[in-house]
């Protein structure tokens, strides 16, 4: 046990590695780069041209829009950056090579997810502070729990790569890369769908947002990111139609929620290393 524990903890130190060496890293750090400059002019136009109340309540709102650009940046990154590691490694051959000695496959998967989870979450939680702090240069705004925001944005990106993580154990490293974003933007929307049947209290329209949420838990963790992040009042602002606006969330996630979506990572999980330890390399 304590061997395969060394070796789950070694082929993540080489998953950091091997990941901070890839184009793709250089794709999503120009990428922030470009969000971070383009946010920063814009809050600064907000501050210049509103009074500083107006200003607090429509920071609120876009700082919502920028961190949901900010992870899709971080869904693509995690995305393509999962299929390539396990899926190209096992189609190249490479793999062979660490599997040819007393390291089982499950410690192997292991490795390369808590590799990816580690990048992936360091990453997002980075660029969301440095969003915050350039929010605050320029409207003087500053989220009422960021830290909670930060934490469940991270989730977010751990629950994506789990998915992409899955999905390279039986298609090729792209397929599991467009597939996964694909899914993504699929329960996005249909959080959206549901917010405006809620807003509507058209119960059939709202409970398409409640399913997504719990078959894929991306868009719930995101929803309670947002709440983390908006200013309260701009809920009040919005009034009954608060719902269905795509970048407010009425409510955090429950502990009931939280809880299911680390069981839904650690089923999946299971699966793919079950799927993993069956495939033929």
């Amino acid at each position: 046990m304590s061997h395969q524990l060394r070796s789950t903890g070694v082929i993540a130190l080489l998953t950091l590695r091997e990941a901070a060496r890839r184009k793709v890293v250089l794709a999503l750090a120009a990428l922030t780069v470009l969000l971070l400059g383009l946010a920063g002019w814009g809050f600064w136009r907000l501050g210049a041209e509103l009074t500083s109340g107006e200003a607090r309540v429509a920071a609120s709102q876009v700082l919502n829009l920028v961190l949901f650009g900010l992870s899709l940046i971080a869904a693509l990154g995690t995305a393509f950056l999962t299929g390539p590691t396990v899926a190209g490694e096992t189609e190249s051959g490479a793999a062979l090579a660490v599997l040819a000695r007393p390291v089982r496959r499950s410690a192997y998967l292991l490795g390369k997810w808590l590799g990816l989870a580690v990048f992936g979450g360091v990453y997002v939680v980075v660029a969301a502070s440095a969003l915050c702090l350039v929010v605050l240069w320029a409207v003087g705004y500053w989220p009422p729990d960021p830290v909670a925001g930060l934490l469940l944005l991270a989730g977010q990106t751990v629950v994506l790569l789990t998915l992409a993580l899955l999905l390279s154990t039986a298609v090729s490293p792209m397929a599991s890369g467009v597939v996964a974003v694909g899914l993504f933007g699929a329960t996005w929307i249909s959080g959206v769908v549901g917010g405006v049947g809620v807003a509507l209290g058209n119960e059939g329209v709202a409970r398409v947002g409640e399913v997504s949420r719990v078959v894929l838990p991306t868009d719930g963790l995101w929803r309670g990111a947002m709440h983390a992040f908006q200013d309260p009042s701009a809920l009040t602002a919005m009034g009954a139609g608060a719902e269905a606006f795509p970048f407010l969330s009425t409510s955090s996630p429950t502990p009931l929620y939280l809880l299911w979506s680390a069981v839904w990572v650690a089923m999946v999980l299971w699966v793919a290393t079950t799927a993993f330890a069956r495939k033929d390399l």
